[in-house]
């Protein structure tokens, strides 16, 4: 059985349908959630335009042709204003002159943007709680948020308006909404990045990451390679591979249902004859005392002057890191080079890392989130810390991170497709 993806590419090549047909079906089902909000930016007329522009010849070429993608609104989409989640950016920027990078390169790919997707305000936060433009919620559940930062992202595929949809992130953004909206999702490797940023808004530089929300995970190789120029590897699947699970202790406040997730994947994983072993992550502890003012402290830089437009626990955040010295932060700086030793040191005992996105399988609109960012980055912070590839493991209650390091984005992606049949499992 083909993805949604390989299916529809397999009709394109066939004749049987057309990316115009496909466009409006997706788009149908556009803003679906209670909201109205998975799009900041949803033009259908001029999404249709640009499947119109799609030659039969470069189909094979093209690795998307034609496929439905979204694009979050940190990004330049020439023609359209660009929000970062914030009124006050959507005016102040103005119309954008051109495409960023990402959107160049989803053209050149031939997939058709289909909005612009809403964000937890400036990317800096995990929930998808939005003072401007409304909370996202989940276009199946009205009662559950999508989490955060690329909301409407995770939105767009779980509603059918996209097949897949470009996300950043940095503490967590890729990762959580993909666990908490039943999605596979790809953080790329921090050293992957190159001059993908042209055009884009940064939060904090030296956390940011770009990738991919998705249904299936077959589909994460092919994804890659469209927006990294990675090849899909060929290698042949790793014997008996060693996976690391972070000792019972760091998982000490993880709902019932995420663990069951968490046992239900290492059993897939025991049936493919790896070695499942815990390790001590103690240090991982730490963390958040590190991200938190190095980000800050980049992120008050780049909207210095404009706090105040911001909501108030953003601005907070902004006002805390402008006040950090350079001293200080130097300091951090050489405690995070200590920690991402560290942490690369697990894949001498590990080929892969093992553990849940988030402590909880849902988040509930309209009630105090105001804790929620800590105990989730507390799960996301060591891998931003070390800048390591991931791809989210969907679950019926939570997802999980399986961790790669840095730089083995491919043959991470190639191992996770692997185990397609595993989520499918999970919704029998």
């Amino acid at each position: 059985m083909l993805s949604a993806i390989q299916s529809l590419r397999e009709r394109y090549l066939r004749g049987e349908t057309d990316p115009i047909t496909e466009l409006d079906a997706a788009l149908a089902k556009a803003n679906s959630n209670a909201g109205r909000n998975v799009y900041l930016v949803h033009e259908a007329a001029w999404s249709r335009a640009e499947a119109a522009k799609l030659r039969r010849e470069d189909m094979e070429r093209q690795l998307l042709w034609g496929i439905p993608v979204s694009l979050k609104d940190c990004f330049d989409l020439g023609g359209f204003t660009t929000s970062y989640g914030s009124n006050f950016y959507r005016e102040h920027n103005g119309v954008a002159a051109e495409d960023s990078a990402v959107a160049e390169r989803l053209r050149a790919v031939g997939a058709v943007v289909t909005g612009k997707t809403h964000l937890h305000q400036l990317a800096y936060g995990i929930t998808g709680e939005n003072r401007d433009f409304g909370d996202c919620v989940q276009p199946r559940d009205p009662t559950l948020l999508t989490g955060g930062s690329s909301s409407g992202a995770a939105a767009s595929v779980q509603e059918g308006s996209a097949l897949a949809a470009i996300g950043t992130d940095t503490g967590g953004s890729i990762r959580v909404p993909a666990a908490l909206c039943g999605l596979a999702g790809y953080r790329s490797s921090l050293t992957l990045q190159d001059d993908l940023w042209r055009g884009g808004a940064h939060l904090a530089s030296s956390f940011d990451t770009l990738g991919w929300l998705y249904r299936d995970l077959r589909d994460g190789p092919l994804l890659a390679q469209t927006l990294f120029g990675l090849t899909p590897t060929a290698a042949a699947p790793l014997r008996s591979p060693r996976i690391g699970i972070p000792q019972s202790e760091f998982l000490h406040d993880c709902e019932a249902d995420v663990l069951a997730t968490l046992q239900h994947w290492q059993q897939i994983f025991r049936e493919q004859q790896a070695n499942i072993a815990t390790f001590d992550a103690a240090y991982w502890n730490d963390a958040l005392s590190l991200f938190a003012p190095i980000q800050a402290h980049e992120a008050a830089a780049l909207h210095r002057g404009h706090f105040h437009h911001f909501e108030a626990a953003i601005a907070e955040r902004l006002a805390w890191g402008a006040t950090l010295p350079e001293p200080e932060i130097s300091s951090l700086r050489l405690k995070l080079a200590a920690f991402r030793e560290t942490t690369t040191a697990l894949f001498e005992s590990f080929d892969y890392l093992l553990l849940p996105c988030s402590p909880m399988s849902a988040l509930f609109a309209n009630q105090d989130q105001s804790q929620t960012r800590v105990r989730i980055l507390r799960y996301t912070a060591p891998i931003s810390l070390a800048g390591l590839p991931v791809v989210t493991l969907p679950g019926t209650a939570g997802g999980l991170q399986l961790v790669g390091p840095l730089g083995g984005d491919a043959e991470l992606l190639a191992f996770s497709a692997k185990f397609a049949e595993g989520h499918a499992t999970l919704h029998a």
